[in-house]
C-alpha cells in the first residue's frame, strides 16, 4: 500500500543538498563555490571554516548537509566523498531605493541567490 517510493535525482554514488536565499550576490556566492570545487569534503570544510568571505558559512552548512545526507539517507562513506559540482543560481532581488539629486530615484538592488553542492563517492584504487 501506499505511494512509490520516488526515483533518485542523482546517481548511487552521489548526494546533494541545497541552501536558498541567501543573501549576496550570485556572483559572489560563485567564488566561494569555485573555491570547493572537486576538493576532498575534509578539505573543502577547513577552507570554507577558515575563509574570510561572509557568506562561507552559509556554504559549510549546505556542504555540512549534503554530507549528512550522503551519510545516512544513502549509506556513502564519509571519508572517501569529494565535492563533484557545486553551481550557483539567481533568487529574488529585493527592489529598494532612495532619493538623488534633481527629483530622481537611485536603485538599490538587493540580490539573493542559491547554491547546490554535490558530492561523490571516489572508488577505492588498488
Amino acid at each position: 500500500m501506499g505511494k512509490e517510493q520516488n526515483p533518485r535525482r542523482v546517481a548511487d554514488n552521489e548526494a546533494f543538498a541545497k541552501a536558498k536565499m541567501l543573501r549576496t550576490s550570485p556572483q559572489k556566492l560563485n567564488l566561494v563555490a569555485a573555491m570547493i570545487r572537486g576538493k576532498k569534503v575534509e578539505k573543502a570544510v577547513s577552507d570554507l571554516t577558515f575563509s574570510k568571505r561572509r557568506i562561507a558559512g552559509e556554504v559549510l552548512k549546505c556542504l555540512q548537509s549534503a554530507i549528512a545526507n550522503a551519510e545516512n539517507n544513502h549509506g556513502l562513506d564519509v571519508d572517501s566523498l569529494v565535492v563533484a559540482e557545486a553551481w550557483v543560481g539567481k533568487n529574488l532581488v529585493m527592489k529598494r531605493g532612495r532619493p538623488r539629486a534633481r527629483g530622481r530615484y537611485g536603485k538599490i538592488m538587493k540580490p539573493f541567490s542559491e547554491i547546490t553542492i554535490k558530492v561523490r563517492q571516489l572508488e577505492e584504487r588498488a
